[in-house]
């Protein structure tokens, strides 16, 4: 009976092979394909020019929206940072705000409420400012700041 070297296991095998480099194609990568292609290209039907400038093209505009994308990622993070700061001004502050609300007919109802703001937090993707009696709601539903009561 022949045993099977566990050398040659799958999991083995993964665990000794050395990981190098990034799995995401980058600007170098593209370039090495491309060298790569015009090198091994049939002699008797070379690639055209204008394959290789729309080849070049589509890299370049797919390079400036990956850059694009990631100027926006940051750029959203430094907002969603920047908005907790700048709601934490409200915190202490006595505010009036508006809630909407239905009735038993279906009609939707505008009502004013008063209350102290507790803390500010981020909550489902965007800043929400709690009252002290728990109440949660956004800083575009206040329409009054004031001091607080004393």
């Amino acid at each position: 009976m022949t045993k099977i070297s566990e050398d040659l296991m799958l999991s083995n095998y993964q665990a000794k092979t050395k990981q190098t480099g990034s799995n995401i194609l980058g600007k170098d990568d593209f370039l090495k394909i491309l060298i790569t292609q015009l090198q091994n290209q049939d002699p008797t039907s070379p690639m055209q020019d204008r394959e290789f400038i729309a080849q070049m093209a589509s890299f370049s505009s797919l390079e400036q929206m990956t850059n694009m994308n990631q100027t926006m990622q940051q750029f959203l993070s430094f907002q969603t940072e920047s908005s907790l700061l700048q709601q934490s001004e409200m915190i202490g502050k006595q505010v009036t705000y508006e809630t909407e609300t239905v009735d038993e007919e279906g009609n939707k109802k505008i009502e004013e409420k008063e209350g102290l703001v507790k803390s500010v937090l981020f909550e489902k993707g965007s800043v929400m400012l709690e009252m002290s009696d728990g109440t949660k709601i956004t800083s575009y539903q206040v329409i009054k700041i004031t001091d607080q009561a004393k």
